[in-house]
């Protein structure tokens, strides 16, 4: 397999990993510029020739990971009898220049109930490097999200009548929001949500004497104050007023974004 499909594999696989490049070549080395390598912290695929210079680039990368350094950057390397490093010499008698890029696991976004809002939501979010997950109850939803155009995101469609039993399949750390367009599949969502582990941000959308009617009845079906507290409501920049769905959905979108680091090294949280 290459290493772009390598790279997609791990992608999917949410596991966080950074290429190496052999960008530059001087005199002799194991490998043409151009050879790649990925690295993750406990695995390696492809290489970049063997040896004591593979073995640091190894290393170098596993300490990125480590230190969730985000930027890219380059290492140069000497091939011969008087540049030694902790795993030895190798004396092919010339030099390397490496490049080392973070392929970080993106966020992931759930948003339950695609209608006006949601859509335009899925719009600003589909034009950023996500994973968007769009789940609602009626099908004619999915398939309007279906017709949106194509961006940078990772687009899941799921038309689900009981859209709680998505929840399961969400990644860990993904951030959810709750904007169905009924009161009570809204609450089921809620309720669902203070049950499963992992989430990252969970927000509902409506009113404050919405959130106040849903507060109570989540403490009656038996969750804490400080669990419910973790649920946002309203949503979005409260800086931001409107009412019109593409305001609302701006509001929102910025308020979800500031949450995301700028490239994230792990599973979001």
């Amino acid at each position: 397999m290459t290493w772009l499909g390598d790279a997609a594999r791990l992608r999917r696989q949410r596991v966080p990993a950074v290429l190496i490049t052999q960008i530059g070549v001087r005199g002799h080395a194991p490998r043409e510029a151009g050879a790649k390598m990925i690295a993750t912290a406990d695995g390696e695929f492809g290489t970049i020739g063997g040896g004591n210079l593979e073995l640091t680039a190894i290393d170098r990368a596993r300490e990125m990971l480590r230190d969730a350094v985000a930027i890219p950057e380059t290492l140069t390397l000497r091939l011969n009898d008087k540049a030694r490093n902790q795993h030895g010499r190798q004396c092919c008698g010339g030099e390397v220049v490496l490049l080392f890029e973070p392929l970080p696991v993106v966020p992931a976004v759930a948003i339950f109930g695609v209608g006006h809002v949601g859509l335009e939501l899925a719009r600003i979010l589909s034009r950023h490097d996500v994973e968007l997950y769009l789940t609602d109850s009626r099908p004619e939803q999915i398939e309007a999200a279906g017709a949106l155009e194509p961006g940078e995101a990772t687009v899941h469609l799921r038309h689900s009548m009981l859209p709680e039993e998505v929840l399961e399949d969400l990644p860990t750390g993904c951030h959810v929001l709750i904007m169905t367009h009924d009161h009570a599949e809204d609450f089921s969502l809620c309720d669902q949500v203070l049950r499963t582990p992992g989430l990252g941000s969970v927000g509902l959308i409506g009113s404050a004497s919405k959130w106040t009617r849903f507060r109570a009845m989540l403490a009656e079906a038996g969750h804490d104050a400080a669990t419910i507290h973790t649920i946002q409501s309203p949503i979005g920049l409260s800086a931001l007023g409107g009412k019109h769905p593409a305001t609302i959905a701006v509001s929102v979108a910025a308020d979800l974004l500031v949450r995301f680091p700028s490239a994230v090294p792990g599973d979001p949280s």
